[in-house]
C-alpha cells in the first residue's frame, strides 16, 4: 500500500502531464509555423541549445549560492569521452526534427516520431536495460505494421521529411539510452538533469554546427530574413490532439487506411505501456556504472518500473 509521500508523489506527477501535454503539442505546431516563416531549422536549433545552456548555468549558479555546495563539474576530456555520444545524437535529434518540418505535415511527423520508442527498445536490448520478451517483439510489430499503414499511399507523404524524421526516431533511441546509462554512472555526478544539461549543451553546439554550416551557412547569410526575423510569441492522448488538430486547422488529410494505421500504431504503444505497468515485481533494477574508486553507487535517476517494491525507495525524476 503507498504510503503518503509516495501517493503525494504519483498526485505531484500527474499534475505535471497536463501542462507537458500542453507544451509538446504547443511547440509541434510552433515549430511547424516557425519554418514556414523561418525556414531555418538547424539556426533555431543552435539557439534553443544555446539557451538552454545559458539557462541551465543561471540554475546551476542559483542553486551553489543557496546551498553553498559545489556542483558537478567535469572536465573537457571527461565530458568528450563520456558526454560526447549523448550530447551528439540528442543535438541531432532535435536538429532533424525540426529540419523535416519544412517537408512532412505535422500528422506525418507525429506518426512517424512515434517509431522512436521501437529504436529506445531496440538499444535498451542492446544495452541490456531490457529483457528479451515475446510481448516485447509484439509491441514492435504493432508499431511498425502501423506505421506502415499510416504512410501507405499518403496524399501528403515526403520522402525526404520522412527519411529525416526518421533518422531524428533513431538517433532518438540513441539518445535517450545513453543519456540514461551517463546519468546512472555515480562517479560522474550527473544524477540532477540541470547538471546533465550543463555538460551535455556544448558538445551538442560543437556537434550540430558543422551541419548547419554546411546546409544553411550561405543561403542564411544572403537571406533579408537574417535581419528582418523577429519573434513572435512561442503519449498517447498528446499523438490524439496533435493529430487532430492537424486535420482540422491545417487540413491534413488522411485516409481510411492511414487512421487505421494510427489506431494500430496506438494499440502497440499501449500495450507497452500496459506491460510495463503490470510487468511482475522483484526483479533487480540495472546496477549504477562505477569504477573501483568511486563512491557507494546512487540511486538510480531512471529506475525501471518493476524494481519499485524490490528495491523499495522512491524514484526520483528524462
Amino acid at each position: 500500500m503507498a504510503t503518503g509521500g509516495e501517493a503525494l508523489g504519483r498526485a505531484a506527477l500527474a499534475l505535471l502531464v497536463l501542462p507537458y501535454y500542453g507544451f509538446s503539442i504547443g511547440i509541434t505546431f510552433y515549430n511547424k509555423w516557425l519554418m514556414k516563416s523561418f525556414p531555418f531549422p538547424l539556426l533555431v536549433t543552435l539557439l534553443h541549445l544555446l539557451l538552454t545552456f545559458g539557462l541551465s548555468a543561471l540554475a546551476r549558479a542559483l542553486a551553489h549560492c543557496r546551498s553553498g555546495r559545489p556542483r558537478a563539474a567535469l572536465s573537457w576530456a571527461d565530458c568528450l569521452r563520456r558526454a560526447a555520444p549523448a550530447a551528439l545524437s540528442t543535438s541531432l535529434d532535435i536538429g532533424l526534427s525540426n529540419w523535416s518540418f519544412l517537408y512532412v505535415t505535422v500528422s506525418l511527423y507525429t506518426m512517424t516520431k512515434s517509431s522512436a520508442i521501437l529504436f529506445i527498445l531496440l538499444f535498451s536490448l542492446l544495452f541490456k536495460l531490457e529483457e528479451v520478451r515475446l510481448t516485447l517483439l509484439l509491441v514492435v510489430l504493432l508499431i511498425a505494421a502501423g506505421l506502415f499503414m499510416f504512410t501507405y499511399k499518403s496524399t501528403q507523404f515526403s520522402t525526404q521529411g520522412f527519411v529525416l524524421v526518421l533518422c531524428a526516431s533513431f538517433l532518438g533511441g540513441i539518445r535517450w539510452t545513453l543519456t540514461q546509462l551517463l546519468m546512472q554512472k555515480a562517479e560522474l555526478g550527473l544524477q540532477n538533469p540541470i547538471d546533465t544539461m550543463f555538460h551535455l549543451q556544448p558538445l551538442m553546439l560543437l556537434g550540430l554546427f558543422p551541419l548547419f554550416a554546411v546546409f544553411e551557412g550561405l543561403p542564411l547569410s544572403i537571406s533579408e530574413k537574417l535581419f528582418h526575423f523577429h519573434e513572435a510569441g512561442m503519449l498517447l492522448s498528446l499523438e490524439i490532439c496533435i493529430l487532430f488538430l492537424a486535420t482540422r486547422l491545417l487540413g491534413d488529410r488522411l485516409s481510411p487506411l492511414n487512421w487505421l494505421g494510427f489506431a494500430v500504431c496506438l494499440s502497440g504503444i499501449s500495450l507497452h505501456l500496459v506491460l510495463k505497468a503490470i510487468s511482475p515485481k522483484g526483479e533487480k533494477a540495472p546496477k549504477l556504472h562505477k569504477e573501483p574508486s568511486s563512491e557507494p553507487d546512487l540511486e538510480l535517476l531512471l529506475h525501471h518500473p518493476k524494481c519499485e517494491e524490490e528495491e523499495n525507495v522512491e524514484t526520483p525524476q528524462q
